[in-house]
């Protein structure tokens, strides 16, 4: 929908969701004259462009998809990626806990496939990505522009360099890190941000926040804290209401901490 109410239909070029009858998602760049093929059969790109988001196709063999826009969840898990991606579970709360707000100077570093660069993008933040592999560099940027196009990128800048060295930019709102060695980076955070200004670093393993937060005792930031997040949907279907037997468990550990003014 636009902002008038008025229904937006899809278009070559653009991104959208294909849900079967056994709820698979499938991720599609339609493109006038190609098909979507499937175990189940083809569909025509032809049949969708054009349309309005909700409808029904169906297959050359009978099967019955619904078209629907990707959300920035639908698109961080389906997208192409270079590297493993922070999963949607953890980039509400990264959000939230580095408080990113419209128009924050946020330096990213491992920028990876692009997912927390197009999660903070989305919320307005201006996002610095330092990346040290080329391709991530590279992957990151397609995956951000094909997510959100100019209204993004204009926003984004990805330099091929290492964190571990330093950081250029100054009087930051934040710096977010994707690294196995987060603790390298305190001491250039700590002339990077202004002060108040947090850092926050995502770790796979608990070893690798301990090593943070022991570095961050020793430094100008204070508040520090870390959390885990779990995420166990539910089944509910009539009065057969319990737990769904799995779950997303561990992905990783989220630790931020602010900035105090220089004495």
């Amino acid at each position: 929908m636009t902002d008038g109410g008025e229904v937006r239909p899809f278009q070559a070029g653009e991104e959208i969701l294909l849900i079967d009858r056994k709820k698979r998602r499938y991720l599609v760049s339609l493109e006038d004259g190609a098909e979507f093929h499937t175990h189940s059969g083809f569909i025509p790109h032809a049949e969708i462009i054009g349309k309005a988001e909700g409808i029904v196709v169906r297959s050359s063999r009978g099967a019955t998809f619904t078209t629907f826009r990707p959300t920035l969840s639908d698109f961080v898990l389906k997208m192409p990626r270079g590297a493993q991606v922070i999963y949607p579970k953890d980039l509400g709360p990264i959000l939230m806990l580095a408080d990113i707000f419209p128009g924050a100077r946020v330096l990213e570093s491992g920028v990876g496939s692009g997912a927390l660069s197009m999660t903070m993008l989305r919320a307005g933040a201006v996002v610095t990505g330092y990346e040290l592999r080329e391709d991530f560099a590279a992957r990151a940027v397609k995956n951000v522009t094909t997510f959100g196009g100019t209204q993004l990128t204009e926003r984004y800048r990805v330099e091929h360099r290492d964190c571990y060295d330093g950081i250029d930019e100054t009087n930051l709102d934040r710096v977010v890190l994707d690294l196995p060695e987060p603790w390298q980076v305190v001491r250039h955070a700590e002339k990077a941000l202004h002060p108040g200004g947090i850092i926050l670093a995502y770790t796979p393993t608990i070893i690798q926040a301990v090593q943070f937060r022991e570095r961050l005792v020793d430094s100008a930031f204070e508040l520090a804290e870390t959390i885990e997040v779990l995420q166990r949907g539910w089944n509910i279907d009539g009065t057969s209401v319990r737990p769904d037997h799995r779950m997303v468990a561990h992905t990783g550990f989220l630790t931020h901490a602010r900035l105090l003014p220089s004495e």
